[in-house]
């Protein structure tokens, strides 16, 4: 059983990665269905939280269908992180993870996200300042070291233990790679074979299909396994790899009524969360990835980007379902082609 202090998580726990613009509560809501043992907020910048900033407050919405659910927060300043966990400690979350790994410039800039990758002292002074303000377990998302030259994830993992964290998510990149090229388990392996880490460790980067998590189970021996892109638009993902644990087996693909079923609780969700007009239009980007793959879906697809009420999504959505059954279409899609990144 993996557990993340009281937090029991299953034997082999699949978590949904926090994505900024992406994890939000609809989202999560879908990807909680298809079997996401552990999901996290977007990333909420700590000097939002204290500016009582609209969009930061707004991340902080959790619902109890989702727990065990994390909120993530990101900062680079002591006094502003310790201040974010107590607020983020009022909204109950069961755990605080903390961002050192987002390679975007617009957060490194800010001297926070990977940035902190530069500076270990800095990265345990902050980890520090969180853990000592909260009674939540804190655990931390990060990636194997800023560059080529400076892949100090083993030290990172020993000296964050030593100050209190209860669990490490690894993406297995550097900041400079961004997301291009092979995630590096390797090192993810040499963590989590570290006599003297006994906290769980996740590992991040690349998992696309149930064979792939499989053998990264096997072969690197993690905790666990953190999805991220390859669950845009395909939150089936999870259940699929946990059958495939499970049973050695395949499951088939989602067929259409599954698809728009997903389609229509992410939409209801969203319109729910952020009114009619902002649910609608910030929905548009999702359709292309839960329908990716279909033939001759160019059409529909465009109806429901530029419909404007849910009453007339409502009949696209059933004209896709009668359409691809009368059709016929089989839903086998390409594992490198079931999301598209965002």
């Amino acid at each position: 059983m993996v557990k993340i202090a009281t937090i029991e998580l299953g034997e082999f726990p699949l978590l949904l990665a926090p994505m900024e613009d992406v994890s939000d509560p609809p989202f999560r809501a879908v990807c909680k269905e298809q079997g996401a043992d552990l999901m996290y907020t977007e990333f909420i910048s700590s000097e939002g939280l204290i500016r009582d900033a609209i969009k930061s407050r707004q991340k902080l919405d959790i619902y109890d269908y989702e727990k065990p659910i994390g909120i993530q927060i990101f900062g680079g300043d002591e006094e502003a992180l310790a201040l974010s966990a107590r607020i983020v400690e009022a909204t109950h979350p069961d755990l605080l993870d903390i961002n050192f790994g987002c390679p975007v410039k617009k957060v490194v800039c800010k001297g926070a996200g990977a940035a902190v990758l530069k500076d270990v002292d800095l990265m345990v002074k902050l980890t520090n300042a969180c853990v000592k303000s909260t009674h939540l377990p804190v655990t931390v998302k990060t990636r194997l070291g800023w560059d080529e030259q400076s892949k100090n994830i083993e030290e990172v993992a020993e000296r964050l233990q030593d100050i209190g964290i209860k669990a490490l998510s690894i993406h297995g990149r550097t900041r400079t790679q961004m997301y291009k090229g092979e995630a590096n388990w390797e090192l993810i392996a040499k963590v989590k074979n570290n006599p003297r880490i006994h906290i769980p460790i996740f590992g991040n980067g690349d998992i696309d299909s149930p064979q792939k998590a499989l053998e990264y189970k096997n072969r690197f021996g993690v905790d666990g396994i953190m999805i991220g892109r390859a669950a845009i638009g395909y939150p089936w993902i999870f259940r699929e790899i946990k059958h495939f644990l499970n049973t050695g087996t395949l499951l088939p693909p989602p067929n259409i009524e599954e698809r728009i079923a997903a389609c229509r609780k992410h939409l209801q969700g969203s319109v729910k969360w952020k009114g009619e007009k902002l649910g609608i239009l910030e929905m548009r980007r999702h359709y292309t990835n839960y329908l990716k793959g279909l033939p001759h879906i160019k059409d529909f697809r465009l109806k429901l980007v530029t419909m404007d009420s849910v009453s007339g999504l409502e009949v696209v959505f059933q004209e896709v379902i009668d359409y691809y059954t009368m059709a016929n279409f089989e839903m086998n899609i390409p594992e490198n082609d079931k999301a598209i990144k965002v």
